[in-house]
């Protein structure tokens, strides 16, 4: 096939395809190219990232152990360099929709490599000096590298960006909670009125959500830090050296200060995607955790004057095209968008999981696009939330002064006069529009200090056996 102007020809196994000249890539990532021109979707930087760092480390490995001559293995690190750092990006033209093992980009990242390499060794891009299978993909297989690089690049996503974000909500949030710890206001359970609680106690609650989601993430993260290379097409290890995993691992390790591992049971390792289905579900609890945040913040400060209005959120922007003056809970409502994106994002991985068939599974792009998309958006959203909401919060006296008028304070005396008795001085200060104090001082011969005690909403917020006195 001739050339035509502004193109080269480049060949892989299936023969010869035109390529743009100022092209890194060749003929299989051309053909992907056209095969899959469905979203215009692109792995993160991250993932080609984490593509570059095992390339390169590979490419050191192979030179160690003899089998890559040093003068390649050194074009190929310094090629593999510039993918890991980001100045190739425009190269990586594959959509995420391809191929389920992600073959085509694996074969993106080998010819660019591959063609950068032969440039720094003054070779002509296309000639195959630095060759994308023979050099570039020694000892490996897009089968245990696509989701050796899903690990890595999630591992890299949750140390990097999602931990610190969801550290630093937890702290907001466990900020608020010692600012907020001396107002005591009416508790909910079925959005009804129960018992007090310190509005301290509902942000230590939601501190105590966030640290425990973060725990979930550790116990994920410690899953991917097993990998599948090393496994090649089907688990066996064929055509790549018995220490060759083990190496790369070490030197992943070294470069990313990860503990990255290589599986011990290959034929487990890439024939499913049970660590990525986990870590996935993992984000999802955060996701559920955080909408749940955001949603009881949001309605803590509705109102201003119709709502519940127990706290006043920051305000940041206009709310409204048409009302003069409203202002909306924006951050939180991007929060909670976040979230629900996140648990659709599960739903995805959870399916691509089931695609796996014997040796292989066969939706390892979008799973891994998924993945990488939910610790993303939940890093930015969460540590946007803790800077532009929780740490603005202030706390109004709406909650104290419902306290008296709640119903909820009439489990004090319980104990004292009995659950049917209570229940009904309850029923009647809800029919009458009065406190539970004002019945009970008709009802009841308890003194006005045994009502105090029995009474005192702050007293109900901590753990005990309210009664009478001995």
């Amino acid at each position: 096939m001739s050339e035509r102007k502004g193109t080269r020809s480049e060949r892989d196994s299936m023969g010869s395809v035109q390529v743009p000249e100022e092209a890194y890539y060749g003929a299989s990532t051309m053909r992907a190219v056209g095969n899959f021109p469905i979203s215009g979707l692109r792995f993160s930087r991250r993932f080609i990232r984490a593509l570059g760092l095992i390339k390169r480390s590979a490419a050191e490995v192979n030179a160690d152990l003899g089998l890559l001559e040093p003068r390649l293995a050194e074009a190929i690190v310094r090629a593999a360099d510039e993918v890991a750092e980001g100045r190739l990006d425009d190269q990586f033209v594959v959509d995420v929709f391809q191929t389920g093992s992600g073959t085509s980009t694996n074969m993106n990242a080998n010819e660019v490599i591959a063609n950068r390499a032969v440039e720094l060794l003054g070779g002509r891009r296309g000639s195959k000096l630095v060759h994308p299978n023979d050099h570039v993909n020694l000892g490996q297989s897009s089968n245990d590298v696509i989701p050796t690089a899903i690990h890595l690049s999630a591992l890299l996503a949750i140390r990097e960006d999602l931990t610190p974000a969801l550290s630093e909500l937890r702290a907001s949030l466990a900020a608020k909670a010692e600012e907020f710890w001396p107002v005591v206001k009416t508790g909910r359970t079925h959005l009804q009125d129960a018992t007090p609680i310190r509005l301290g106690q509902e942000f230590q609650g939601y501190a105590g959500q966030v640290a425990r989601a973060l725990q979930r993430l550790g116990r994920a993260a410690t899953e991917l830090e097993e990998v599948a290379l090393g496994g090649t097409a089907v688990g066996t290890g064929l055509n790549t050296h018995p220490q060759f995993a083990a190496r790369v691992c070490e030197r992943l390790s070294a470069a990313t200060g990860l503990a990255v591992r290589e599986t011990d049971n290959h034929f487990q390792a890439q024939s499913n995607l049970d660590a990525v289905v986990g870590c996935s579900g993992a984000l999802r609890a955060a996701a559920i955790a955080l909408l749940k945040i955001a949603n009881d913040i949001s309605w803590l400060g509705s109102g201003p004057r119709a709502g519940l209005g127990e706290l006043i959120l920051p305000e940041v922007q206009p709310g409204s095209s048409i009302m003069p003056g409203k202002v909306n809970p924006v951050i939180a409502e991007a929060l909670i968008q976040v979230c629900a994106q996140v648990i659709g994002n599960d739903a995805t991985v959870a399916v691509a999981g089931q695609r796996s068939f014997f040796e292989l599974n066969t939706m390892m792009p979008v799973a891994g696009y998924n993945l990488l998309q939910s610790i993303e958006l939940l890093a930015a959203a969460a540590r946007n939330f803790a800077e532009r909401c929780v740490d603005g919060l202030q706390a109004t006296e709406r909650g104290p002064e419902l306290v008296e008028k709640g119903l909820g304070i009439a489990t004090g005396l319980a104990p004292i006069i009995g659950y049917d008795a209570a229940a009904e001085i309850a029923k009647e200060a809800a029919g009458s529009g009065r406190t539970i104090r004002e019945v009970a001082q008709e009802r009841t011969e308890l003194s006005d200090e045994e009502l105090r005690r029995a009474l005192d909403p702050t007293g109900m917020t901590e753990p005990g056996l309210r009664g009478k006195e001995d």
